[in-house]
């Protein structure tokens, strides 16, 4: 076979489709030092996220918390009164009702309301309740939760990295196993050099644009450039991205030397 004299693309950046497609000739590690870094980004955005927009609540909650009170035996033992709204902003409110009667309703993206036996999460999706467990026994006083909630507030922030990282380079290998076919297809079909190992590699870079879209979408949405419709419907376009990087980035592969039309045709020489 003869060379071609190409020489193989570095790659280091899967925002193009030729970027992409640099990486199905590349190594497997340079693909996860690619993915961690992004994956990181996701993370201190998130992280950014809830210490800039949930966290100030939560904190703002306990404060006006009373002296007493606890869930235990699945109660809440609330001697405050009800129904009230301990704090609240536009992405998340912490309110009581005991009865669950409506009448502490927020206009907040996420709400949490706590009812005598069980706590209702309110979202655009509707809602989800919970009831309290027998089992539990959990502070729900100003003076239990305002300390442990200053010490555990750093490792909440870790924890919620460490989460986001590891949730991500999950589900990135899972849907690597599922997008890496259809890009083999695609070469195989468009006459393109490309091994089955190359697809997944190439796959799993064809994740990335629509993860970088996601988190500029999180920051936007923090800093209310989009609202929580805006932010969905770049959810969705994140995922929409993945499919269109697998499907354009194949055509930016080296021909096959097989599909190469020959110079000299002996077939062609002499016929009618």
């Amino acid at each position: 076979m003869e060379e071609s004299g190409q020489k193989t693309p570095l790659a280091w950046q899967p925002v193009t489709p030729r970027g992409v497609a640099a990486f199905a000739q590349a190594r497997t590690g340079r693909l996860l030092v690619v993915q961690l870094a992004v994956a990181i980004l996701a993370a201190a955005v998130v992280v950014w996220f809830v210490h800039a927009n949930w966290f100030p609540v939560i904190s703002e909650a306990i404060r006006h918390m009373p002296e007493q009170g606890q869930i235990r035996g699945e109660r809440l033992e609330w001697p405050g009164t009800s129904p009230t709204t301990l704090a609240e902003n536009r992405f998340l409110a912490l309110t009581v009702d005991l009865k669950h009667e409506g009448q502490a309703r927020s206009p907040a993206h996420l709400q949490a309301e706590f009812g005598e036996s069980s706590v209702k999460i309110f979202s655009l999706f509707g809602f989800f309740e919970q009831r309290y467990s027998r089992k539990w026994r959990i502070a729900f006083n100003r003076p239990e939760l305002q300390p442990w909630w200053g010490a555990w507030t750093p490792e909440l922030h870790a924890l919620t990295a460490m989460g986001v990282v590891v949730a991500l380079m999950l589900s990135w290998s899972i849907l690597t196993i599922l997008y890496g076919p259809v890009a083999w297809l695609i070469a195989f079909l468009a006459d393109r050099e490309l091994s089955f190992r190359g697809s997944l590699r190439m796959a799993g870079a064809a994740l990335m644009p629509g993860a970088l879209l996601f988190t500029v979408a999180i920051v936007s949405y923090g800093l209310a450039f989009v609202d929580l419709v805006g932010l969905l419907i770049l959810a969705a376009a994140h995922l929409l991205t993945g499919w269109i990087y697998v499907v354009v980035s194949p055509w930016f592969l080296p021909i096959c030397a097989e599909a190469k039309p020959l110079k000299d045709n002996p077939f062609l020489k002499g016929s009618s």
